[in-house]
């Protein structure tokens, strides 16, 4: 590990045995615990470091910091982990674990009031009761993706990784399933999943970022900018661009959800050729 603590890691395992595997953390075993050892586990190693991920961004997680919190030396992490980036593929599958999924097993509640989410679903994850059309599943999964991204904002900047942990693929999964009942196969349904899933994500990471600088001096600065320079920018004008008071996040990220879920799938044609 280099002596920043923020890349790196031990070609082999503490006592020099090596895992014997390259590359992504979800294609490796996860080595067998040793009972005289610190009662450690990938799952606390992981509550962890969402932990310091929320308090500290991507770039203030450091395997030192991770172990300091954990009360244990850095060289125990390894025998769980090899890198930063098992950690960080590890806490965004964890977050997708916050994402309940609509299922036909979860319980229904008479009272609006209580939330919906159970956990009737033998794998343990949150499911909410799934509906008859395809475009309410698809909203309601997608809602759920939003806002836990929105409760751990490092989480959008890291979905590029390799997505290979169960809770993400079992919710990738859900969402091609709902979209193949809508008559999407083929192309276009990778078409239409990576719409989606870029539009979550996208709206998510934009909606971060604006509320990390949440000043209402910066935004009203903003917003005179562009009415003094009217002239140049005559619709963002009329529009009430940056003006968030006109219209909600949740309410734009459902207009725009819905205007994407009216794609029929004999709408999407090969692309015209670029000149």
């Amino acid at each position: 590990m280099d002596a920043s603590g923020l890349t790196g890691a031990p070609a082999e395992r503490p006592g020099g045995r090596s895992d014997g595997r390259a590359g992504t953390v979800w294609l490796r075993d996860e080595p067998a615990r040793n009972r005289r050892a610190t009662p450690l586990t990938r799952e606390r190693i992981v509550t962890a470091a969402v932990a310091l991920l929320d308090r500290h961004c991507v770039d203030g997680l450091t395997m030192r910091r991770l172990a300091e919190r954990l009360g244990v030396t850095p060289t125990a992490l390894y025998w769980h982990v090899t890198t930063k980036e098992d950690v960080l593929d590890l806490a965004v599958d964890q977050i997708f674990g916050e994402v309940p999924l609509p299922t036909e097993n979860a319980a229904v509640t008479d009272n609006p009031t209580e939330s919906a989410v159970v956990t009737d679903d033998p794998t343990g994850d949150p499911s909410v009761a799934a509906g008859t059309d395809w475009r309410d599943d698809v909203r309601t999964l997608t809602a759920g993706w939003r806002a836990a991204m929105l409760r751990h904002p490092w989480a959008p900047s890291l979905i590029g990784r390799p997505m290979l942990g169960p809770h993400v693929l079992a919710r990738t999964e859900f969402l091609q399933s709902a979209l193949v009942r809508a008559g999407f196969t083929g192309v276009h349904l990778a078409v239409m999943t990576r719409l989606v899933a870029n539009y979550v994500i996208g709206a998510a990471l934009t909606e971060a970022t604006w509320h990390q600088t949440n000043d209402p001096r910066v935004r009203a600065e903003a917003r005179r900018h562009l009415e003094a320079n009217a002239a140049a920018y005559p619709t963002l004008t009329a529009s009430g661009h940056l003006d968030d008071a006109q219209w909600s996040d949740d309410d734009l990220f459902l207009r725009g959800l819905d205007a994407i879920l009216a794609t029929h799938p004999g709408a999407l044609t090969a692309p015209a050729p670029v000149r």
